[in-house]
């Protein structure tokens, strides 16, 4: 059913292709800029990742006036604020984001600090409260195929301080451009590959399942489902297939596109606070949380979950079982490829696997009542019942 009234936003620019990062001189030309900062992590710089990107638009007359390496796992309000100062310092002009979701979302904070003229991000906290601002060109070049940061109006970035993760949702976070290239993805590892593969799945399935859901986010997340299905474990198996490597960064994507224009959902509540208040990786928490918030939501998302069922088994399975099932299956298949990717890669399947400590969970169940994807989730999640899901996934 559609809904009475929805927005939908999506400026961003994307260039997919095997050589796409070719055409990153020509996006800063059409620009004006020549000094771009490239934002990266020491990681990407080792593997020649980052370096890839510096050679190329080096050699096209694009020197990097500066490029920043020292990006936490965790961005951190701090760590934006200070890559401003450095952006300033060095009189550049453009941001290429090269690397992950923490890489990303710290790109799009400096971008909301050099855009809004001020000196510290916390100053723009809210939602949707920032208006355009001085333009920053932005590109961004992921190396996972999970996040669908490239494409979102949000930045996640860690308040030290308080040890949460703050949301900053606006139009204007959004990057200008979007380079997907096969080449950032095959040195992934494959519980790299499988946990952030898992976590686009995520984003697809809260997007189409929550209570903002709508037409133009749906066929984005079913499209993202698609792919995931046809590619993760085949992937995993070939590193080195780029074909499906660029599905599967593709897939990301337009997940992303997905639950930017709806919302997500529980998994991301609770995954959000277990981030800020255990320090453990995002994609891998959305691996092992997705089936048990599914199993919890199905009363609520039969009609979602079952709508899914097809992308994710192929149309003619789907239809030889029965509709009064086929939401049960699509529970049951997404717990089955997180068991086959467990036995393929190591993904982990309990919150203890990651070292989460029990005596956190009841500050982890206190800290996801106040994240903002807990209104939508199909089913009302109160505090009792956060608990039961982390106990259940521990």
């Amino acid at each position: 059913m559609t809904p009475a009234y929805f927005e939908y936003q999506n400026a961003v620019k994307i260039l997919c292709g095997q050589n796409a990062l070719d055409r990153i001189p020509d996006e800063l030309r059409q620009w004006g800029v020549s000094r771009p900062m490239v934002l990266t992590d020491a990681v990407l710089m080792k593997l020649g990742l980052a370096e890839l990107v510096v050679d190329l638009i080096r050699a096209e007359g694009c020197p990097p006036a500066s490029i920043f390496t020292d990006i936490p796992v965790d961005s951190s309000l701090g760590v934006v604020n200070r890559i401003a100062a450095v952006f300033r310092e060095h009189n550049c002009d453009s941001i290429i984001a090269v690397g992950g979701g923490s890489v990303i979302d710290s790109a799009k904070g400096v971008r909301l600090v050099l855009s809004q003229e001020t000196d510290d991000i916390l100053s723009l906290s809210g939602v949707e409260n920032i208006s355009a601002g001085r333009h920053v060109p932005f590109i961004v070049v992921p190396t996972t195929a999970g996040t669908g940061s490239e494409c979102t109006g949000v930045a996640v970035i860690r308040n030290e301080a308080q040890g949460v993760k703050m949301e900053f949702l606006s139009p204007f976070v959004e990057p200008d451009a979007a380079v997907l290239d096969a080449r950032m993805t095959l040195k992934l590892p494959a519980r790299a590959t499988a946990s952030t593969g898992i976590d686009a799945l995520c984003h697809a399935i809260e997007a189409v399942s929550c209570l903002q859901k709508n037409p133009l986010s749906d066929a984005h997340a079913t499209a993202a489902i698609s792919l995931i299905s046809q590619n993760l474990l085949n992937v995993v198996k070939h590193p080195s297939d780029s074909d499906a490597r660029l599905c599967m960064a593709l897939a990301a994507t337009l997940a992303g596109i997905a639950f930017s224009n709806s919302m997500v959902g529980g998994v991301h509540a609770i995954g959000h606070a277990l981030g800020g208040v255990c320090h453990v990786p995002h994609a891998d928490v959305m691996a092992i949380l997705l089936p048990h918030v599914m199993r919890f939501n199905l009363p609520r998302a039969r009609g979602s979950y079952a709508s899914l069922l097809p992308h994710m088994i192929g149309m003619e399975a789907a239809s030889s079982i029965p509709v009064e099932q086929r939401a049960q299956a699509m529970v049951d298949a997404v717990g089955h490829l997180t068991e086959q990717l467990h036995r393929l890669a190591g993904l982990h399947l309990r919150l203890s696997d990651l070292g989460v400590m029990e005596k956190d969970l009841e500050r982890v169940a206190d800290t996801a009542l106040n994240d903002g994807a807990l209104i939508v989730n199909p089913a009302a999640l109160d505090r009792e019942r956060v608990l039961d899901l982390l106990h259940r996934a521990y």
